[in-house]
């Protein structure tokens, strides 16, 4: 999509229009079944059950409304990719204060559902940068919704992240922006232990310094116990003498240059979606990363979004599980999962998941909350703590008659990840008991808000979304 700066605020006119459409969509929508959003992409990693369900309509909601270069904020629609919402903010030097690493991440998504990048330890996660929201009820009214002290709704605005679309849906956002340069100067730390990796961890995202440098970016790759990095970025504004970019979107992949470049430099662009192009490391699994599949592969299908739709087509066809049958392979289960846990125990993790699990190559991601006065009851840390994202994104084979539908390591993870304080994230396959989900998830203040906004369950509940996944 090409972004077109509105003047005079026009756009509002277009959008009231929608917000009557979409209004009329949910009031002449039959009340025995739940409403959900006429969607054909998405981001979940967990299966649908065959339910009927109202689908809105809401592709009137996937543009960027307007740009305000002065004060740094941006008006868009909920249904906006991140994709879109960076080729309109760029030009005028601004980006969102985390842009999630998949394209076809949606503003809205993010938000609801939260998203994390390599700007976390210094920004959050992006429902922290939202100002204010329009937000669709079960009761079809459209609610703005912000944190100011005098608003009567800022308890949705507060329960809203992390609720899946269970509370209603976010139409429009106003976002914070922030300033960029047109490069990103990055730096590859090898450690040897998780120690070493945790120490340099807590000490860089406390000092933002490093080599005399703001840090801008950090994140981290576990290729085994013994190799493990740190990537720092810092924005700059020109190259170096002699330095050229790297191009990570065609040929050349960007996680194995970890290991096996000590510095590199990206455009601000390129940086921020390094990560998609080979969906993290995941493309290997379609044998994009082959030489010659990769030379035949085009160039602009080399992108999650495509990926996505072969992994659509495999859950349909169960290609995989019939081959591995055909092989006399046992049954694998699939591990998609991103967690949160105290930096001081990441440590103790990686030797469970090294030893119990298996899966490798891991991304580590450090995270702070941004305003430690502030309480998000869906997904509540400790405001004054460091966290460290963990993703693991593969399949592991299974032993002793075990059956993927089970969940067996899954569980075994979710386990330890709340032994350990930790916190894990929605968008994949869940298995919590009813209680011990609600008493990590927020269970009073969801209860309270989805009775004030969704009293006659027009939404379903979160817990049926995200674990009995209907």
């Amino acid at each position: 999509m090409t972004f077109t700066p509105n003047t005079a605020n026009s756009w509002q006119i277009g959008y009231q229009a929608a917000l009557n459409r979409v209004r009329s969509q949910l009031t002449h929508a039959p009340e025995n079944f739940p409403i959900r959003l006429a969607k054909k992409t998405s981001n979940l990693f967990r299966d649908r059950a065959a339910t009927q369900a109202n689908g809105l309509d809401v592709s009137s909601f996937s543009s960027v409304f307007e740009v305000d270069p002065v004060n740094h904020t941006a008006e868009v629609g909920g249904m906006t990719t991140y994709e879109d919402l960076v080729a309109a903010t760029l030009p005028y030097g601004l980006m969102p204060l985390c842009v999630p690493q998949l394209r076809t991440i949606t503003l809205g998504g993010a938000v609801t559902g939260l998203g994390i990048e390599s700007a976390s330890f210094r920004n959050g996660t992006p429902h922290e940068s939202v100002l204010e929201m329009d937000i669709l009820t079960g009761t079809g009214d459209v609610i703005t919704v912000s944190s100011h002290e005098n608003d009567p709704h800022r308890d949705l605005f507060f329960t809203f992240p992390n609720s899946y679309g269970s509370l209603g849906y976010a139409l429009r956002l106003k976002i914070e922006l922030e300033p960029t340069k047109p490069f990103v100067h990055i730096t590859h730390l090898r450690f040897e232990s998780a120690t070493a990796l945790t120490v340099a961890i807590k000490e860089l995202s406390a000092s933002a310094i490093f080599n005399e440098s703001p840090i801008h970016f950090l994140d981290g790759t576990v290729f085994s116990p013994t190799e493990q990095y740190l990537t720092v970025g810092t924005m700059v504004s020109a190259l170096p003498a002699g330095k050229n970019t790297s191009d990570y979107t065609g040929m050349s992949i960007y996680y194995r240059s970890i290991q096996s470049l000590a510095e590199d430099y990206l455009t601000i662009h390129d940086y921020l979606w390094r990560w998609d192009t080979d969906w993290f490391w995941c493309s290997r699994a379609f044998g994009a990363q082959h030489r010659i599949v990769r030379s035949l592969w085009p160039k602009s299908r080399l992108r999650s979004d495509v990926y996505w739709k072969i992994i659509a087509i495999n859950r349909k066809l169960k290609c995989a599980e019939k081959l591995d049958t055909l092989k006399r392979k046992p049954p694998r289960e699939p591990i998609v999962q991103d967690i949160e846990i105290p930096v001081d125990r990441l440590p103790q993790f990686l030797d469970f998941f090294h030893s119990r699990i298996g899966i490798e190559p891991i991304w580590l991601c450090p995270l702070q909350q941004r305003d430690p006065g502030v309480r998000w009851p869906l997904y509540e840390f400790d405001p004054d703590r460091l966290y460290v994202n963990v993703g693991f994104w593969s399949t592991v084979p299974l032993t002793n008659g075990e059956r993927p539908e089970q969940g067996v390591k899954n569980r075994e993870i979710e386990h330890e990840v709340t032994k350990m304080d930790g916190r894990k994230s929605l968008y994949s396959t869940a298995f919590y008991n009813k209680d011990e989900f609600w008493s990590i998830y927020g269970g009073l203040d969801y209860e309270q808000i989805k009775k004030k906004y969704d009293p006659q369950g027009r939404f379903l509940g979160l817990y049926e979304k995200v674990v009995e996944q209907q």
